[in-house]
């Protein structure tokens, strides 16, 4: 049986990955989501092992120290964890795995899966990401200043990417994903010159 392929999708706070993500199985079901570990508080709108498995500090810990972690990094004074074993198992059953994590844990996943494709996803403009995180509502304005602040030091990690995806146009992004999966995503690679101008403007002051 062919072996699956694992796709890691990062981005900044606020860029849309998760709402990406969501078209983007819905549109190739035969992708499998690996649902991470999180210390973080569940919010109202999410459901224990739909988003996340939610767990404490200890029991993430103790997960960690059996190396159960393909990946594992504080994020925002939360952790967060992808199951060595959920990917393994789909890779070998022949499907293809998505993993939304944060820069941090794609270079812990490139390091132990070197064949992953990698992808990061941008805003088309630093005010759109501030407009973004304040309409998200589930924020203070303090943690929203910090979020900014840190999405600027996130981004500047995209050329360690295979590609970059600008969530301007939102069916433009999930087209752009869909074509990246498909093996058709040679123009959106993260040295491409055209995306030079955003990120001068979207890494000023960093």
């Amino acid at each position: 049986m062919k072996r699956g392929r694992l796709y890691v999708i990062s981005a900044p706070s606020g860029a849309g990955k998760t709402s990406l993500v969501k078209a983007l199985l819905a549109a190739e079901p035969s992708l499998r989501l690996s649902i991470s570990h999180t210390t973080r508080k569940i919010r109202p709108t999410e459901l224990e092992g739909r988003e996340y498995y939610f767990v404490t500090k200890q029991e993430f810990d103790e997960l960690a120290k059996r190396d159960e972690f393909l990946e594992h990094a504080r994020v925002f004074d939360n952790h967060y964890g992808t199951s060595r074993a959920f990917v393994e198992s789909q890779l070998s059953q022949g499907h293809d795995v998505l993993l939304e994590i944060d820069w941090q844990g794609a270079q812990q996943v490139r390091r132990a899966m070197p064949d992953c494709v990698s992808i990061f996803v941008l805003p088309p403009a630093r005010a759109t990401l501030a407009e973004r995180l304040t309409r998200r509502a589930t924020d203070t304005d303090e943690v929203i200043r910090r979020r900014l602040k840190d999405a600027v030091g996130d981004m500047s990690h995209y050329r360690e990417f295979d590609y970059v995806v600008v969530n301007d146009d939102f069916a433009e992004a999930v087209a752009d994903l869909k074509r990246i999966i498909a093996g058709e995503g040679g123009d959106l690679r993260s040295d491409r010159a055209q995306l030079k101008p955003l990120l001068a403007e979207l890494l000023a002051g960093a």
